[in-house]
């Protein structure tokens, strides 16, 4: 994949496709995100930021037993 070329076009809203090799070798999911950066040398860099969907899908709640809550005691109407 290093040694790969691909190319995408930059539409009228500036965004582009990633391409699907390149989704692929990288692992990349809808949720993730990339933060741009410039090099030294002027060449665009971008950096994965893992923001996987139903991350915490599977922790369980925990009963935390009585609380200092305060109960409802009236109904109100919003207008």
């Amino acid at each position: 994949m290093a040694t790969e070329e691909t190319e995408t076009t930059v539409n009228q809203s500036y965004a582009v496709t990633i391409p699907a090799a390149v989704r692929e070798h990288l692992d990349l999911e809808p949720g993730d995100r990339l933060q741009w950066s410039i090099d030294e040398d002027g060449r665009l860099v971008a950096e994965i930021v893992r923001e996987r969907y139903g991350l915490a899908d599977d922790i369980e709640p925990i009963d935390m037993g009585e609380t200092d809550a305060v109960e409802v005691t009236e109904s109100y109407e919003w207008s």
